[in-house]
Order: structure tokens, then C-alpha cells, then sequence
């Protein structure tokens, strides 16, 4: 069974990146920032502090940085107990679907015609291509932002920048003030981005930019297709004997 909590030290979660994306972690890891938040965070789990995700950085295990297509940038990890784990928005498969994931199934229906799928999860969007990635990659149970503004913004701005140097074409779907914050980083850029509000029940219809009707799927799917690159939005239902196998 999957453990729920992060548990290890948070060195060991750097210790095992790989690929394009162990320059960009260890020279993070190496700062003084980096270090600091390492501090911060092992001593929160140490004082007996409810740490979730149990793998902060999963989501650069499943989406290599060369295997990018589609950026969707997220505040942080869901904060109630078996939900979070590890991507942007999506929970583990026998987990109920929180209301902003509801809403991201329901956009997907209303711009594709995709029927929603069963589970919660979007492992098969991370194997194909699509980093889910928070702006923060841990938070306390019950206490959502509780460890924003302690380094992790500083390594995703420097993962953002990574994407931003990939010589071919990729979608960034900016939901929310935090991730529209990042738009000025792909300037002069291959790339394109596409800004909405965030799909939380309490953003995702109101103006000036609804979630609900902004068509990014389809606006995302178009771009690549364009540039060679085409992304599959589809999602598993529940029992498919396509659903992926979590790594």
C-alpha cells in the first residue's frame, strides 16, 4: 500500500531524480535557499508534523523534462490525508475527485466531449508528457500554503525555466493569480501559454477569465498538433484495463 505521509528525509526525494532534471534540483539542493527549505521540512515531519505528499517530487519522475509537452501549474498539494500524491491536481485512483478536479473533468467534457473518467488520477496525463507541478510541492494536513514562501517557489520558478529553454513547442495552462504569475517567464519563447481562473468552485466561473468555458484543451491539443507534437487528453475509466499501473 502506498504510503499517504511523507516520511524520508527530504534529501532522499532530491537523491532520486534523474535525467534533465537532476541539474536543475542539485544546483537548487547545493543553495542556501535549498538547504534551508530541506531543513524546514524534515524538521516539521520530525516535530511530528502530517506532511503530505509522500513523494514531493514525483511528478519529475513521470514527466521527464525532455518528454514535456503540456505545463499545468498548480498553488499546492492538496492537504487532506490520502489525497495528495505528488501531481498537480490529481489524486490517487480510489480517492474521490476534490472539487477543482471535478471542475478540470468537467471543462475537459464540455471542450472535448470526454465523457468523465472514473478515477481521480492523472498519471496517464504525467506518462504522456504533461508536468503537473505545483508552485509549492508540500503542505501540512489541514493547512493549505503552510509551507509556501519557504523555498519550493524558488526551484519551481528554476523548473519553469528549464521548460522554457526546451527548443520545441509546449502549452502552459496557467489556472489561478499564482501560476499567471509565471506567464513573463516564457517571453520571447517557442512556447504558449493560456490563462484562466482557477478551477476551484469558488474561481471557476467568475470573471474576468471563467475556468469553466475557457477551452484550453482544445486550444492546448491544437497548438501541438500544429507543431508535431500531439497531446492525448483521454483518461482511463474506473477498472480499464488501460489505466496505468502507479510507479
Amino acid at each position: 500500500m502506498r504510503a499517504t505521509r511523507l516520511v524520508a528525509p527530504l534529501d532522499a526525494a532530491f537523491d532520486a531524480v534523474e535525467g534533465g532534471w537532476r541539474p536543475v534540483t542539485e544546483s537548487f539542493r547545493a543553495s542556501p535557499t535549498g538547504r534551508q527549505l530541506v531543513g524546514f521540512v524534515d524538521a516539521r515531519v520530525a516535530a511530528g508534523a502530517t506532511v503530505y505528499p509522500p513523494e514531493p517530487l514525483r511528478a519529475l519522475a513521470l514527466t521527464p523534462l525532455e518528454s514535456v509537452r503540456v505545463v499545468i501549474l498548480g498553488q499546492d498539494p492538496y492537504h487532506g490525508e490520502g489525497q495528495a500524491e505528488g501531481l498537480a491536481f490529481s489524486v490517487p485512483a480510489e480517492v474521490k475527485p476534490p472539487p477543482s478536479l471535478r471542475n478540470i473533468f468537467k471543462e475537459l467534457q464540455r471542450d472535448l466531449g470526454q465523457p468523465p473518467p472514473g478515477p481521480g488520477s492523472l498519471l496517464s496525463w504525467a506518462l504522456r508528457g504533461v508536468l503537473l507541478l505545483n508552485t509549492c510541492l508540500t503542505v501540512e494536513d489541514g493547512q493549505p500554503a503552510s509551507h509556501a514562501q519557504r523555498g519550493w517557489e524558488v526551484l519551481t520558478d528554476k523548473m519553469i525555466d528549464a521548460v522554457v529553454r526546451l527548443p520545441e513547442p509546449v502549452a502552459f495552462l496557467l489556472w489561478g493569480a499564482h501560476a499567471q504569475a509565471k506567464v513573463d517567464r516564457l517571453a520571447g519563447s517557442v512556447h504558449r501559454a493560456w490563462l484562466a481562473n482557477h478551477p476551484s468552485p469558488l474561481s471557476a466561473m467568475r470573471p474576468p477569465r471563467p475556468f469553466i468555458g475557457c477551452g484550453h484543451f482544445s486550444a492546448a491539443a491544437g497548438f501541438l498538433a500544429a507543431a508535431g507534437r500531439p497531446v492525448d487528453w483521454g483518461l482511463p475509466a474506473r477498472g480499464s484495463a488501460c489505466e496505468p499501473t502507479p510507479p
